[in-house]
């Protein structure tokens, strides 16, 4: 049976209105009824992804548009959609909840690339009076097409009446009306969700079907598929370049998935897990450390004493490597912890405090100078340097174009920073 192809985006008046909740209920239940649903993420995010991915069996792809540029987005979300029938992306905070007021917002991607917008309202403390914000939300920018609300936590059928009302006389299609005593919840620990822990994906699928009206949402925004962009990197032959990329659940786990896909399209790209105490391939060409959680399994890697051996050994003899926020404090001599301090690959002579009392927010889009040329990226920590602290080889600004105090380490062939940087057509500082 032929679908008719469609596409939505869906956002919130606030951060907390039960966006992942939804977006993921809603990804299950399409791919439960046999539909192909491509996965997007709007912002700088590494965790829902992880979700989307189970909920549709699809990779998950970041749009960003202040780390990437909008014909950038654009071929990333075209291509991704490639085979799909359905294509939900799910937005970030609020919908016009940017950088610098609506720019990168979930609304300023939902212009970029056409989309339809289904708003999710956290219904728990508001009646009738959600009619003029959902109006508001709705005329607000002529570009960000708002065609139908969910309300998510619903107190009983009269709460339920009042807000199918409100809607109504917003201009807005109501599309469902989840109760609060079924609303399901996702276990939240530390920067993120807990990975241990398995999402019940039919629950959520169950509270979508049962509580949301599929077809008619379908119908509102069904429509033409993205215009396929020309993939200029497929037929360009796989170099003999070794790439060699850290993953692990938790402790190496923040890794956009374009990032992969750029990676196989440079080389033969392997994984390894730095717990398992095995030392990097003796023909690695590009190692690669992305950010993740290893202040959570500080005994675990310091173990692994011949995975940091060889590191070391790979750092000393002037191999290439990139590491960013968890990755970096992998690099470093030792992380100080409330329990103790951990032995790590000492690549860079400096510690990482991970204790209670180190403990500072770091977060926000990030712009790295080098000489001329510009990377971007967003930072997210809450270790700290700890004296003496390295001295920075780029200029690191903010979204607002102010300087912050976050050092960028170049030392030889290694590159390490807390900013996690974003790829568009080749991998920082080592080129196509």
């Amino acid at each position: 049976m032929k679908h008719t192809f469609a596409q939505f985006l869906i956002a919130a008046p606030a951060s907390g209105s039960g966006k992942t909740t939804i977006s993921i209920g809603m990804m299950a239940a399409l791919v439960r009824r046999g539909r192909v649903v491509q996965p997007f993420k709007c912002g700088p995010d590494y965790i829902d992804t992880k979700y989307h991915g189970m909920a549709c069996h699809r990779s998950s792809y970041n749009l960003d548009l202040f780390m990437a540029t909008d014909s950038h987005v654009k071929a990333i979300y075209s291509e991704a959609s490639r085979g799909a029938d359905i294509c939900v992306v799910e937005g970030m905070m609020g919908l016009f909840d940017g950088f610098q007021r609506q720019q990168g917002s979930a609304a300023h991607v939902a212009a970029t690339l056409h989309l339809p917008v289904i708003l999710v309202v956290d219904a728990s403390h508001t009646g009738y009076s959600v009619a003029p914000l959902l109006q508001g939300l709705a005329r607000y920018d002529a570009d960000v097409h708002v065609k139908g609300v969910i309300f998510n936590k619903v107190g009983s059928p009269r709460h339920d009446l009042m807000l199918r009302e409100a809607a109504e006389d917003a201009g807005l299609m109501c599309l469902g009306c989840v109760p609060r005593q079924r609303q399901a919840e996702a276990s939240s620990r530390y920067l993120g969700l807990d990975f241990s822990r398995t999402t019940d994906m039919d629950e959520m699928a169950d509270l979508v079907e049962q509580h949301v009206d599929i077809d008619r949402l379908l119908l509102l925004t069904s429509g033409e598929k993205p215009q396929e962009t020309i993939d200029h990197h497929t037929d360009r032959p796989l170099s003999d370049c070794h790439i060699v990329v850290a993953r692990n659940d938790d402790s190496f786990s923040f890794v956009y998935q374009h990032h992969i896909d750029l990676l196989q399209r440079l080389g033969r790209v392997t994984f390894f897990n730095p717990e398992d105490n095995q030392p990097i391939p003796a023909d690695t060409t590009l190692l690669y450390l992305p950010g993740g959680y290893p202040e959570q399994h500080l005994e675990a890697l310091q173990r692994a004493q011949q995975t940091r051996a060889s590191i070391r050994r790979y750092a000393i003899s002037g191999g290439k490597i990139l590491a960013e926020c968890g990755g970096m404090m992998y690099l470093c001599k030792n992380i100080v912890s409330d329990e103790g301090t951990y032995e790590m690959c000492g690549v860079l002579p400096y510690s990482i405090g991970s204790r209670k009392s180190d403990r500072k927010l770091s977060l926000g889009y990030r712009r790295v100078t080098v000489g001329e040329k510009e990377y971007r990226g967003h930072e997210f920590h809450y270790s700290q340097f700890l004296p003496p602290l390295p001295r920075s080889g780029a200029d690191v600004f903010n979204a607002r174009n102010e300087q912050t105090p976050s050092p960028f380490i170049i030392e030889g062939n290694v590159v390490a920073s807390y900013t996690h940087l974003y790829w568009q057509d080749e991998v920082p500082f080592f080129g196509k």
